[in-house]
């Protein structure tokens, strides 16, 4: 069975994914790209020959022979694209978030529901063989009973201030993946949010309303506490580490590297320095969730990352920001 998919959205993601459907994934056929800017959708689909391209996503989801859509557009228009490709009777991979917005995101997800129409959520880091193997070690027990969860995530280099300005803050931004990340290694929701934050990197974010620096406390319904540090700088490269500390032993994720070699000399023991950001990073866990939203497609069977999935960690985003304000521990049912 062959999948015919079109792609909205011809940035820097966009264009990730469908050079992925289109060469590396099987029993798909990339049928049409859209973006607003129209040349950029018209260089993709020449270099990667994509037989349509459009400025008008409603082209794709008008088209009879297109039968699911990877949403890759601003996340400001996520959510009513679900509820209009739902409605057009497609299947849909949606990067995060689905919305900042609780109630719009609610209104994707009943559309959802209400067309019978498979939905995946992009939180691709569920998809890396590191993370997911540690997963697979906490669920089989061989830890014990998970304690601590840290998660350490830093880029190598904050967004352009005008991204930071509809990013919806760093919550919703860049520690959203990290509070999805959470829940899938522990396998419980998180109850209680505290959050500290500061502007550490460059005084601009702050100036735009934001904050660059954060250290957020989780607290686990199965009683794990969880501690994650984001940066928007960290001068070494893009670090994305974590380890569950359990009451058997523990289990870590190290940082990626383009080898394994150690040089050890008379002025000290090297290794190169991490891989330097997500495109590179997560390469791999990229075309792992793409194949198993086709599988999900072809098998009518629930995708791995399902639409409530990218509704929780919105709620956790809120939660840590509302901590973050008003500087106090929050429980999730403040927010949801």
């Amino acid at each position: 069975m062959t999948i015919s998919i079109g792609v909205i959205g011809a940035g820097r993601i966009g264009k990730l994914h469908a050079e992925n459907l289109a060469t590396r994934i099987p029993n798909v056929q990339l049928m049409a790209i859209a973006d607003v800017v129209e040349s950029a959708a018209q260089e993709t689909a020449a270099r990667l020959h994509i037989p349509i391209a459009t400025g008008k996503y409603r082209d794709i989801l008008a088209n009879p022979k297109i039968q699911a859509v990877a949403i890759c557009s601003a996340t400001d228009t996520h959510s009513q694209m679900i509820v209009e490709a739902a409605q057009a009777g497609k299947h849909i991979f949606c990067e995060k978030p689905i919305d900042f917005d609780l109630k719009r995101i609610d209104e994707a997800l009943n559309a959802v529901e209400k067309a019978g129409v498979t939905l995946q959520i992009g939180f691709n880091r569920r998809f890396d063989p590191n993370f997911s193997h540690v997963r697979e070690v906490v669920q089989s027990g061989s830890i014990g009973d998970p304690h601590i969860l840290r998660i350490t995530s830093r880029d190598p280099a904050p967004p352009p201030v005008s991204y930071i300005k509809v990013s919806g803050g760093i919550f919703l931004d860049m520690t959203i993946h990290d509070f999805d990340m959470a829940r899938f290694l522990i396998g419980s929701d998180v109850e209680e949010v505290f959050a500290a934050g500061a502007v550490r990197v460059d005084p601009a974010i702050g100036e735009a309303g934001d904050i660059d620096t954060a250290v957020t406390t989780l607290r686990f319904a199965n009683g794990t506490i969880g501690v994650i540090d984001n940066s928007r700088k960290a001068a070494y490269g893009y670090d994305q580490r974590v380890e569950v500390f359990g009451s058997k032993g523990s289990i870590a994720a190290e940082n990626n590297t383009p080898n394994r070699t150690v040089i050890s000399d008379a002025s000290g023991v090297h290794h190169t320095l991490p891989l330097h950001f997500f495109l590179e990073r997560y390469s791999e866990s990229y075309i792992i969730e793409m194949k198993a939203f086709v599988q999900a497609v072809e098998t009518d069977e629930q995708p791995p990352v399902v639409g409530i999935d990218g509704r929780i960690p919105v709620v956790i985003g809120l939660a840590a920001a509302k901590s973050y304000r008003e500087n106090r521990p929050v429980k999730i049912s403040e927010i949801s």
